[in-house]
């Protein structure tokens, strides 16, 4: 029984807006980390969403069982209300309110914000009506580490980014060999991606109760990336070499567990008429290349002179004035609205909204933010359609390692508040160090997944293609880039954010195509705006409804 029950409402309070701050995370920092993985065609959105789930949901519950004082202690000292538990409650709650209201206003405008600034921003606004802006920390240990990551994130991200595509494109993607030797670049970058997730989650993840030194760690690394790059060399690399290579059409998926007997066995016959011997999706479908924009510029042009003389205008030709429907979605079925059909058809619409979306095709409209898409897609240069099927797979394991890593963290981190909350309210007693409890962590995981599957295909289709060009081999290196800037600012001690990684590697890359005029900065300055005002706007939320309950008349 809680100790603290006349403060049963504040309780209930926190818990409500916890949950809303939890599936803001998924629906804007889980959904822009996979916006380069559906943008690029390496997994369609359900497949995006079918593994962030999971992910996601183990790393919160398996891993993310730490203890979670990091952000609660490095703003303001949570022993400063032990005169007055009640006040921290009521500290959690109005920094709860605070982050989880920008971050509702954030996603439903496409804003990719950072969830860990606006948490902190709401803690320093309520610590700062309740105990004084002096009393919170501005420190380098403090606030002052989150106005350096807006640039330290992102830059590092980026440098590293636009170093490893452009690597990629000079020796692997711009050979007349490309197949062949994107094929053998598979078991080396597999290694280094295997190596630095691993690392990332013995360092940042997994907390184990014996510390392990250099050596251990080193050891750990080395066994896991090797392991998996030898199980990836027979499996995967024979099943690439017959699919992409050899265009084996008849062969499945499910066909990699044959591994090196794959090699040995006879061609198929020729496909039927009509059928491609190439059974591989085209990751360029609907980019134009600048001599193909020029010529549908050029009879659009002139078809408009034509119009224009004869008076004729065709009003379904503007464009983004019509939406194509999405493929697979099942249509009305017949009879009224009031028949089981129809009602079971209705919920299922509504069920699955968030997964019936064409992202793609979304970001194709022109917007506000988004200038000549067409003529910057136009810039990027195009490669091999089975080199970038290989660097798929990669992609894919990159997304999903990085969704495990950023449930494992970042959740502990957004439900600080809410357990510590808890915590005073069962006991009455102020910790240091606050045990999340498996239920917490479920609670958390959960909503994080029901808001990626309802609403993340909004900030998806905001980013991606809308940013610059996407593909399997940019993608890639996107993700792989950002999970190596986590790592390095885990050793530094620097509160980094998964969306501010991801955002700086886009840039990077796209900037790697040799034409600044390949990335879209209006975009990019409206990244920057969210990113800027996170911290001012939560604080200055929360720290108001803090003063306005603190200072409020009180019945006698």
């Amino acid at each position: 029984m809680a100790v603290l029950h006349q403060y049963d409402y504040i309780f209930a309070v926190t818990t409500i807006f916890a949950f809303l701050d939890a599936w803001n995370i998924g629906a804007n920092d889980v959904a822009n980390s996979f916006a380069s993985s559906v943008s690029s065609r390496s997994l369609t959105l359900k497949q995006a969403m079918l593994i962030a789930a999971c992910m996601e949901f183990a790393g919160s519950v398996s891993v993310g069982s730490r203890v979670a004082e990091t952000v609660r202690e490095r703003i303001i000292d949570p022993h400063l209300y032990d005169a007055e538990p009640a006040v921290l409650m009521l500290a959690m709650m109005c920094a709860i309110i605070g982050s989880s209201t920008f971050l509702t206003i954030a996603t439903r405008f496409g804003l990719p914000v950072s969830t860990t600034h606006s948490i902190i921003g709401g803690l320093v606004g309520a610590g700062t009506a309740s105990v004084g802006i002096r009393r919170v920390h501005w420190g380098w240990r403090g606030v002052a580490q989150v106005f350096a990551a807006w640039g330290i994130a992102p830059g590092i991200a980026g440098v590293l980014g636009g170093v490893m595509f452009f690597g990629t494109r000079r020796f692997v993607l711009g050979s007349r060999y490309a197949v062949h030797r994107a094929l053998v670049s598979i078991p080396v970058y597999s290694f280094v991606t295997i190596a630095g997730l691993t690392m990332l989650i013995v360092w940042k993840g997994i907390q184990l109760d014996v510390e392990l030194d250099a050596m251990q760690v080193t050891v750990t690394v080395i066994t896991v990336a090797t392991g998996c790059t030898i199980l990836q060399a027979l499996f995967l690399l024979p099943w690439l070499w017959r699919r992409a290579i050899q265009e084996d059409w008849t062969l499945k998926w499910y066909h990699a567990w044959r591994g090196p007997f794959l090699l040995s066995q006879p061609l198929p016959r020729p496909p039927p008429p009509g059928r491609s011997s190439l059974n591989i999706k085209d990751y360029y479908r609907g980019h134009l290349t600048q001599e193909e924009l020029k010529c549908l510029r050029a009879s659009e042009s002139l078809l408009q002179s034509i119009q224009s003389s004869t008076g004729y205008n065709d009003p379904e030709r503007l464009e983004g004035t019509s939406t194509p429907p999405v493929e697979g979605v099942p249509p009305r079925p017949p009879g009224p609205w009031t028949s089981w059909r129809v009602l079971w058809w209705c919920t299922q619409r509504i069920l699955y909204h968030g997964l019936e979306q064409d992202v793609i095709q979304a970001q194709k409209r022109q917007t506000v933010l988004t200038w000549d898409i067409q003529d910057m897609h136009a810039r990027a240069s195009r490669y091999d359609n089975r080199a970038e099927y290989m660097y798929s797979s990669l992609q894919v394991l990159t997304a999903a390692t990085a969704s495990f890593v950023h449930g494992a963290n970042d959740v502990a981190n957004a439900i600080a508040p809410f357990a510590t909350t808890y915590l005073v309210w069962q006991s009455g007693e102020i910790r240091s160090e606050v045990p999340v409890p498996i239920w917490v962590l479920c609670f958390g995981g959960g909503a994080i997944v029901l808001g990626l599957m309802t609403y993340g295909y909004h900030l998806m289709r905001n980013l991606g293609n809308r940013l610059t060009l996407m593909s399997p081999s940019r993608g890639f290196c996107m993700e792989l880039s950002s999970a190596m800037t986590i790592l390095i600012a885990t050793r530094l001690r620097l509160p980094v954010s998964t969306t501010q990684c991801i955002a700086g590697a886009s840039i990077g890359v796209g900037l790697a195509n040799g034409d600044w005029r390949c990335i879209n900065l209006r975009l990019v300055g409206w990244i920057y705006f969210g990113w800027i005002i996170t911290v001012p706007v939560t604080a200055l939320f929360s720290g108001l409804l803090m003063g306005l309950i603190l200072n409020a008349p009180r019945w006698p």
